[in-house]
């Protein structure tokens, strides 16, 4: 099959919109400590700054009116923007008691909390493969978290981080699986639904007298215009033509790139049992996606 030269550049272009907003959102770790806000008032000063984003980017695109938006999908949207803005809350509560880099680790398991329910809920069939690269991938959790019993004590800030964050990690996935139902709306306008929602859910519990600075009210803007509103539209509008195991693999350039921003802005560097923890969730990740056998197993199944 023979590629044209406009289909090669939309494809190199696609790539690259993907891998930016991918960047993009892997830094967000930095905008949250910087900012200097707790995890409530970051996810709805989020939210409603890149509501304004997205609602000014779809009139100005033509996305918006969109004649297909039915009651049906506001109510899925409506499920999956309160799990979405319930996860950013426990993830930036992740970071901000333990790591950029730990959270952002944990965080990545969420593709086996969609496994696991997608066989609760459509009694979805999970083999063996998929089984041992699930406890490969919790075993890598363990170790990315930090704990550690050689001091004879455990430091409970940063085990309830941890523990918060893995809580977002659940959540995110009923967003992605809640999102499966919503692949014939745009995605511009589901994210705008779940800005939304966020800015419902939270604001009743925003300490709207808080003083701000200004260089807290730059960091909100970089958050809600750049790291959600602009890398959301690289994102979705890439999507559709890239491969699906290619998108598995630039999936990791999120958590590399907060991993890199730790370091860089905070000089915190990997630990060794962090580092194979990493390794093991990527591995396992990929090995779900991408549908890798283990030999192994086929040896067993052929007994």
């Amino acid at each position: 099959m023979r590629v044209t030269v406009n289909e090669a550049q939309n494809s190199g272009r696609s790539i690259f919109n993907l891998t930016l907003g991918l960047i993009l959102i892997g830094t967000v770790g930095v905008a949250v400590l910087k900012s200097g806000l707790d995890p409530i008032a970051i996810v709805f000063w989020r939210s409603t700054i890149a509501t304004v984003f997205l609602l000014v980017w779809c009139f100005a695109t033509g996305i918006l009116p969109d004649r297909s938006i039915t009651k049906r999908n506001l109510l899925v949207g409506l499920i999956a923007g309160a799990s979405l803005v319930l996860s950013w809350a426990a993830f930036f509560a992740g970071i901000i008691l333990t790591t950029i880099t730990t959270a952002t680790i944990i965080m990545h398991i969420q593709p086996f909390f969609i496994l696991l329910l997608g066989a609760l809920l459509w009694k979805e069939t999970v083999t063996r493969d998929q089984l041992l690269w699930l406890t490969a991938a919790f075993v890598g959790v363990v170790l990315a978290s930090g704990l550690s019993l050689s001091a004879g004590a455990i430091d409970h800030r940063w085990m309830t981080g941890v523990a918060i964050t893995f809580g977002g990690a659940m959540l995110y996935a009923v967003t992605a699986v809640a999102g499966k139902a919503l692949k014939d709306q745009r995605g511009e306008i589901t994210t705008l639904c779940q800005t939304v929602v966020g800015v419902v859910i939270f604001a009743p519990f925003v300490n709207f007298h808080q003083a701000i600075a200004l260089p807290g009210w730059g960091w909100l803007a970089v958050i809600g215009v750049v790291q959600t509103g602009i890398a959301w539209v690289l994102i979705y509008s890439a999507l559709p033509r890239v491969s699906t195991p290619l998108i598995a693999v630039l999936s990791f350039v999120n958590p590399l790139t907060a991993i890199t921003t730790d370091w860089l802005f905070f000089g915190r560097v990997l630990g060794l049992a962090q580092g194979a923890g990493l390794v093991l969730i990527l591995v396992s990740t990929l090995g779900v996606k991408l549908g890798w056998r283990l030999p192994f197993v086929r040896r067993l199944n052929s007994v």
